[in-house]
């Protein structure tokens, strides 16, 4: 398997600067979504050129950066800092892939009903080379089964890096709250939440970088594909916890019920927020087969992993807690996720097409 050139280099050697002191500076590296609304780009100024990263013409190419949230660095520790940013245009204006500006607006709006959620993140282990880590390099591994949840040399591939991003995030300050081996070999998982609000978006983009950033250590790559291996293997999800102060309580099941006839009267709409290329993407992943549903129809269901919307079986005998969308793809953008929740079920939101507050 490929792994990259920058991995063979010296950790020991680089380390001998990192212990260097650094007097009374604190370094700052600032994150933002690229124009592609899937890609991370760092750079440790407040401004940048656009027309390198998929969002300004060469001719008007300044594009800024708004500091919307700060972490502790876990690569160059305190009193470093990540400084994850919104992205502006020359004129002021949020950059097209710049969800997080209504997504914050329409958190704001519903503040009163303090929307929860949770989202586990599916990912995939890929070598230089696009080819699954710890897979045969001329032929593929045994049947899915014995990799979810599992352990073993023989069952778990890339662990030490799963380890290494956990720990990453607990420094950092992301919330997160796990993590699992998932049915597809080199395949994992992490959960972040519960958050509230725009937090939710926040600290998910923020666990990504830290992927990113820990994988190019090990000389791998991340991938955030819905689909990363046609034919017979699980494709790769985010799914999306979701609740209110009113659904948490006692006989919340009412309202999770009718946030779910809500979902059902708009699936396309939420089908199109659920990944970056307007459902393109999770149409390779959503086909009624491999633990989803059918892009086409909606669903839902007690303990039901086939359905669009799943209720945990905990919540349907307690009659209270939250609900599952089992839609969003594993490359999704958590701010419009999120948006379409609450614009669908508290801002009461119909049609095919986001109000404009």
């Amino acid at each position: 398997m490929a792994i990259s050139a920058s991995a063979s280099l010296s950790k020991a050697m680089k380390q001998m600067y990192m212990d260097l002191p650094q007097g009374d500076k604190v370094q700052a590296m600032y994150i933002w979504i690229d124009g592609t609304g899937e890609g991370l780009r760092y750079l440790p100024e407040w401004n940048f050129d656009g027309s390198s990263t998929y969002q300004a013409e060469g001719s008007n190419s300044d594009m800024y950066l708004i500091p919307s949230a700060m972490f502790r660095d876990p690569f160059r520790k305190d009193p470093n800092k990540l400084v994850l940013c919104e992205v502006l245009k020359y004129n002021g204006k949020p950059a097209e892939t710049n969800l997080r500006v209504t997504c914050k607006k329409v958190m704001e709006m519903v503040r009163d009903q303090l929307p929860w959620f949770g989202m586990e993140q599916e990912y995939t282990i890929l070598g230089t080379d696009g080819h699954p880590f710890g897979w045969p390099s001329n032929g593929f591994p045994g049947p899915q089964g014995p990799y979810y949840c599992g352990v073993g040399a023989d069952k778990a591939y890339g662990r030490d890096i799963v380890e290494a991003h956990y720990r990453a995030c607990l420094y950092a300050g992301v919330q997160i709250c796990g993590t699992n081996a998932e049915v597809m070999p080199a395949q994992w998982e992490f959960q972040v939440g519960p958050c509230e609000g725009i937090n939710m978006g926040d600290h998910l983009w923020l666990a990504r970088f830290l992927l990113h950033r820990v994988c190019e250590d090990f000389g791998v790559i991340a991938s955030f594909d819905p689909k990363p291996i046609s034919g017979n293997w699980n494709g790769a999800g985010c799914h999306t916890n979701f609740s209110t102060k009113e659904m948490r309580e006692e006989d919340g099941l009412k309202a999770i019920e009718e946030s779910i006839e809500k979902l059902a009267k708009r699936h396309h709409y939420h089908i199109r927020a659920y990944d970056p290329k307007g459902g393109l993407d999770n149409a390779r992943r959503l086909t009624g087969h491999h633990e989803t549903s059918n892009i086409n129809e909606f669903s839902a269901g007690v303990a039901n992993r086939g359905a669009s919307i799943r209720i945990p079986r905990s919540v349907g005998q307690e009659k209270k807690g939250y609900f599952e969308d089992r839609r969003p793809s594993a490359n999704c953008d958590p701010y419009g996720v999120t948006e379409a929740l609450v614009r669908t079920c508290l801002l009461n939101e119909e049609g095919e097409e986001p109000a404009d507050y």
